[in-house]
């Protein structure tokens, strides 16, 4: 069964006072308005009680997880679907990262505010990290957009939540750790968009959280003996690392020399060069006409009208098998060569379906998925890729897809799951929180979403609830899952 929330629409009206603006997100006061924003936060409590979002019971009618999973694999590579089974079957951490959409089909059925946002879709703790900003720092944001959408910001924040708990238990952290890092995320989320609604509006909007902060952030825990000396040097390792990954490092595990010229290197099922997947009669004359003719339409989308993209010319292209969620669609890494071999530059090409959230929610406003993907990481992140982008592609199918378009690595780096202790998985909750109140903060209404969750602790410790709910939600799911696997009604992968 499939419910939709209405949250308004209709076409743009510029006298409007209110309503929807260019994000197509309903309005609840005029944006110049700041006490009225206020009114309307305040009031929003009366329709969804912050003591409403407290624990998660599964309705009668729940959808069955797998049949969701089952559905979302019709569209996908087919030989790459077993990978992604088996991916998701490792734990039950790793099964919570590739269900958005069974987990979108339970929270159109909590409370919401009516409050809206530009929002992930898929907030859970692995899809934020560091990287690079345009201006060369490392930042810490959110990493990840393909479900991005319109919708209720609480979504997001219970995702996170609920990731915390998962990946608390999968760790085997006590039952006062678990509270009290679910609990820190979702405090430090609450606090820092009460600041953000107190900031001046070009604070607000240029706030991040950047490496030099978190390296402060680290000193300090230390100096209070919160966190110990090896955990401070592990934290900085990780940093120090993400500087190190690059274009360059990417292109001497991926690019190898065949007869005198670059090319990606195979290892199937996960590298797969293009000439390996296209038809017999199409070329590699063909393959690089096509992909110049491609990289010519996605750079009309990116925002520069000099870039250093047109200094760069296509070599290769091979598609890789990238991430747990999105096993199955179509990944592509293409090489490309600037001043000569030693000038590499490889892009990931990323197939952009419908947001699982477009199952619930008014459907997207672009007509490419890619560029929902792409405006709505604008939006949401504090600095985005220079090589951000999007494009239309028929496929040798004949089949139209939709892509957006990054670098591969541009000093990526994100925490270490499997061997975080509690006071540093902590510390990475708050970073995470305040994160994410900093993107609704300029995707939504900041000023609105600070008034309804007030100074109290009353909206935490309800998502507390949720979080610890829903985990024992996803440990049945999990357990349905691996039971699919088992009967043989799910394939999966030797090599994954």
């Amino acid at each position: 069964m499939s419910t939709t929330i209405g949250f308004g629409g209709g076409p743009l009206d510029s006298d409007d006072e209110a309503g929807p603006n260019r994000t197509g997100i309903e309005e609840l006061a005029p944006r110049d308005d700041f006490g009225a924003r206020a009114s309307a936060g305040r009031a929003a409590r009366a329709r969804a009680p912050r003591t409403s979002h407290a624990g998660w019971t599964p309705p009668p009618d729940r959808a069955d997880p797998v049949a969701l999973l089952e559905e979302q694999a019709i569209t996908r590579v087919p030989e790459l679907v077993p990978i992604r089974y088996a991916r998701m079957a490792r734990t039950p951490f790793d099964f919570f990262r590739g269900a958005a959409l069974i987990m979108a089909a339970d929270l159109v059925s909590t409370p919401v505010s009516g409050i809206m946002a530009q929002i992930c879709g898929d907030a859970h703790l692995s899809n934020f990290g560091v990287f690079a900003s345009p201006e060369r720092d490392l930042v810490f944001d959110i990493n990840d957009f393909d479900e991005t959408l319109p919708g209720p910001w609480e979504w997001d924040v219970k995702r996170l939540a609920a990731s915390l708990e998962v990946a608390g238990r999968h760790r085997g952290f006590a039952v006062e750790d678990r509270r009290r890092i679910v609990l820190g995320a979702v405090a430090a989320y609450r606090r820092q968009m009460r600041r953000s609604a107190r900031e001046r509006v070009l604070e607000a909007w240029y706030d991040r959280l950047d490496a030099d902060e978190i390296r402060v952030r680290l000193r300090r825990a230390r100096e209070a003996n919160r966190v110990g000396k090896a955990q401070v040097k592990r934290a900085e390792a990780v940093l120090a690392k993400s500087r190190t990954r690059d274009s360059v490092r990417a292109f001497t595990k991926l690019v190898s020399i065949e007869g005198g010229r670059m090319r990606i290197t195979a290892d199937p099922p996960l590298i797969v060069p293009v000439e390996d997947l296209v038809e017999k009669g199409l070329e590699g004359e063909d393959v690089e006409r096509i992909m110049r003719g491609i990289l010519r339409g996605y750079r009309t989308t990116l925002r520069l009208p000099r870039h250093p993209l047109d200094e760069y010319e296509y070599v290769h292209m091979a598609r890789k098998v990238v991430g747990v969620g999105s096993v199955g669609t179509r990944a592509w890494i293409v090489l490309l060569r600037g001043r000569g071999d030693d000038d590499p530059l490889i892009l990931q090409a990323k197939e952009a379906e419908a947001s699982v959230l477009e199952r619930f929610l008014p459907a997207s406003r672009y007509e490419q998925h890619g560029e929902r993907v792409v405006q709505g990481q604008r939006l949401m992140q504090s600095a985005s890729d220079l090589f951000l982008g999007w494009q239309r592609v028929t496929g040798v199918d004949g089949v139209e897809r939709d892509f957006y378009i990054r670098q591969l690595h541009d000093w990526k780096g994100s925490a270490d799951i499997e061997n975080q202790q509690p006071v540093g998985a902590a510390m990475y909750a708050e970073a995470c929180g305040e994160t994410l109140a900093r993107a609704h903060a300029r995707a939504g209404d900041r000023v609105a979403i600070a008034e309804y969750l007030g100074g109290s602790d009353r909206f935490d410790r309800a998502i507390l609830a949720f979080a610890g709910d829903y985990a024992d939600q996803n440990d049945r799911d999990f357990a349905a899952f691996t039971a699919a696997i088992a009967s043989g009604r799910l394939p999966v992968a030797e090599r994954f």
